[in-house]
């Protein structure tokens, strides 16, 4: 088993050929939570993600022989493009296996840095059965994203300049997926000269590291916005690391990475991804754990198609309750929409869709059934819009 001292070596291997990514203390997410937190923004790495770390680490410790046979990798996306621009800029060949439903942001990111993409199966075990075969057929080094010495201390050193930059830091909420970044930043931790906790993170419906710790059978599945740690085997070599050093799995649901996603957008100015936003979300799910505590979060991937945001943030606001949705049975007259449209305006709302029914919902020929959605400032507001509409009208909130 690596220890601390090969991801001090990492870092001096890879100085220069990775980003120091900047560590900033959060105002809005310390004050929502209670802890001191500082968020360490990966994002910021060329390709949007920490997987650079381990990725440069791997390749610059190749043989002249593998580097002229080349590499294959399987993928999300995040270690596909690592693994895609080093290679790249070493002049080696790289094949890269993705699973079929990637996200169509991250294969065309890939492909730009000139590797070979192959979209195969469904699921991440499926793409690294493949790219394993096409390594054996044409005599490719593979490049594990998770389950390897080498991309495990590449990727601890995130960890190392997160705890130099924080000299009180207590404590580290890493995501999970194979688990190379936590068992990473846990040999990082080694060396703090003080207990510093380091906590793994995962979505529920794929919380295969936490399973793998506490024993139980491995059962995951379903769709996620996190799906970059969207894992079923996690790495051997991240187990043990993480068994032996005592580092514990929180798991969140998908609701609270989603309000992270919008938390960091919207409140911190930062794009992530579901994955690197899981540490966030375990802060908002578990505030009272980690109240009055320093606490370092990896935002560590940035790589979220920009549809999926767009609905993650409208989702979050209907949950907040900053959009609303309602169905009015109004009489069938002239005038009444221009009545409805103007109450609203006058309550300080923003209409962002109507939809205006006479023939197929509306209770009588009389009546007519109107849609509207609106934006308030917050729940009370949008509350109180609702009431000054149900003054003159019967309404149902969707």
């Amino acid at each position: 088993m690596i220890g601390h001292e090969a991801v001090r070596e990492a870092a001096a291997r890879i100085a220069g050929k990775i980003v120091q990514t900047p560590v900033l203390y959060s105002d809005a997410i310390s004050r929502l939570t209670g802890a001191e937190v500082w968020l360490k923004l990966d994002t910021l790495q060329v390709t949007g993600a920490f997987k650079e770390r381990g990725a440069a680490n791997r390749l610059a410790l190749l043989s002249a022989d593998e580097r002229a046979r080349g590499v294959a990798a399987m993928s999300a996306g995040n270690h596909a493009q690592a693994v895609a621009r080093h290679a790249g800029l070493l002049g080696i060949r790289a094949v890269i296996v993705m699973p079929a439903i990637t996200p169509a942001t991250k294969v065309t990111r890939t492909a730009r840095w000139g590797a070979e993409v192959v979209l195969h199966g469904d699921s991440l075990a499926g793409a690294a059965a493949h790219a394993r075969a096409l390594a054996e057929r044409d005599g490719l080094v593979f490049i594990h994203p998770y389950d390897d010495d080498a991309v495990i201390a590449g990727q601890g050193t995130l960890g190392l300049e997160l705890i130099a930059a924080v000299p009180d830091l207590d404590a580290m909420l890493v995501p999970v997926g194979g688990g190379g970044l936590a068992a990473g930043c846990a040999l990082a931790a080694l060396g703090a000269g003080r207990p510093i906790a380091v906590h793994g993170v995962e979505v529920d419906s794929y919380a295969a590291m936490a399973q793998e710790l506490s024993g139980a059978p491995v059962a995951v599945g379903g769709s996620t916005i996190a799906e970059g740690i969207a894992v079923r085997d996690v790495g051997r070599r991240p187990l043990a690391i993480l068994r032996a050093h005592g580092a514990g799995v929180l798991t969140v649901s998908e609701h609270r990475i989603e309000q992270a996603i919008a938390l960091l957008a919207e409140e911190a100015k930062i794009v992530a991804e579901g994955a690197g936003a899981a540490g966030v979300a375990a802060l908002l799910d578990q505030g009272a754990r980690f109240r009055g505590r320093t606490v370092g979060v990896p935002v560590c991937g940035a790589n979220i198609d920009n549809r999926a945001l767009a609905n993650v943030l409208q989702r979050v606001m209907i949950r907040d309750g900053r959009m609303v949705r309602l169905v009015l049975d109004i009489p069938d007259r002239p005038g009444v929409l221009g009545e409805i449209a103007t109450l609203i305006g006058r309550a300080g709302a923003n209409i962002i869709e109507v939809a205006h029914h006479r023939l197929f919902t509306s209770p009588s020929v009389q009546a007519a059934r109107l849609e509207v959605m609106f934006e308030a400032r917050d729940a009370s507001h949008g509350e109180t819009v609702v009431e000054a509409l149900r003054a003159q009208f019967a309404v149902t909130r969707l």
